[in-house]
């Protein structure tokens, strides 16, 4: 997985400053996941694997799948079928849920804004929510974007990440820790 966000690097940063020339961040987002999105449908999948596949065939289905998003977002669906090709040729199209992953942290830091993602065992209301947005708002010095996810599996206590950095307050990491220091 480290590899494949490496490799996925070079073309999120191309994409993004010509996403950023265009002045369409959003669009060119937009069009990165629907397309990571095609590409990672098993089917899909099955077949940019096979060796020997047809590639202008398989852009061709691609492209097809995508081109509502493109054509309807971004100045110029001809760079994104040439993003394609580009990914086709190099074997890369694999990839694309990495660079639209990679994309979207570049064009936070433009915005000055993080993804935070909230784990919790039990649902949150959206006050609470807003509060722990402002401390970590407080923290990071940026805008940040809370995102919710339910997981009954923490027990209880909840988990944020932001980026790299992960605070996990959940009852079942307590309970791991508590059990390795007992093995010991």
């Amino acid at each position: 997985m480290a590899e494949n966000a490496a490799i996925a690097r070079p073309y999120a940063q191309a994409v993004f400053e010509l996403a950023g020339d265009a002045g369409q961040l959003n669009e060119w987002s937009d069009v990165l996941h629907a397309v990571a999105e095609v590409v990672a449908d098993p089917e899909i999948a099955l077949r940019i694997s096979k060796p020997g596949i047809d590639r202008t065939a398989l852009l061709a289905i691609v492209f097809d799948v995508t081109a509502q998003t493109a054509a309807g977002g971004i100045n110029s669906p001809d760079e994104f079928r040439n993003l394609l090709r580009l990914l086709a040729d190099n074997g890369r199209l694999p990839v694309l849920g990495h660079i639209a992953e990679r994309f979207d942290k570049l064009k936070a830091e433009v915005q000055n804004r993080i993804d935070v993602v909230l784990t919790a065992a039990n649902p949150v209301d959206e006050a609470q929510q807003a509060r722990i947005a402002e401390a970590l708002k407080t923290r990071f010095g940026r805008e940040v974007k809370m995102h919710f996810q339910l997981d009954e599996t923490l027990i209880g206590g909840a988990r944020l990440q932001a980026d790299d950095l992960v605070i996990d307050g959940s009852v079942r990491t307590g309970l791991e820790k508590l059990a390795s220091v007992l093995t010991k």
